[in-house]
């Protein structure tokens, strides 16, 4: 019943930017937490960016603070990742997950109850 669908993945040229999209669905608890994890070929998941849309409080990876921005509309549902001076190992599938744990859980676990498809990042010349 719950359903997670990213959109706005694509090849794009280091130091470019992308803007990924979650729409949620289904999901009827207050409380909950999205990430977004990803998984570079060869490389285990690594969650990299987390919202608790209820209250807007965010949470990154050292590796891309400063150039990712994690934010939701909460009237259409939807989760956002805006990826700026991408890098070529930023390269993966990019997957939107739903926990209703709260967030410093779920950084801390990266275990979620809903998975999306994942959408596919590449960073290449």
């Amino acid at each position: 019943e719950v359903q997670l669908v990213e959109s706005g993945g694509g090849l794009v040229q280091p130091g470019g930017s992308l803007r990924l999209s979650c729409a949620i669905s289904g999901f009827t608890g207050d409380d909950y937490t999205i990430g977004w994890v990803r998984q570079a070929p060869g490389k285990e998941r690594e969650g990299v960016s987390y919202i608790s849309p209820m209250d807007g409080v965010t949470y990154h990876r050292s590796s891309v603070k400063g150039r990712f921005t994690i934010s939701s509309d909460n009237a259409k549902n939807t989760v956002y990742l805006q990826m700026s001076s991408l890098k070529p190992e930023d390269t993966g599938v990019y997957y939107c997950a739903l926990s209703d744990a709260r967030l410093e859980i779920v950084a801390a676990m990266d275990e979620y109850d809903y998975w999306g498809q994942g959408t596919q990042v590449t960073v290449s010349s």
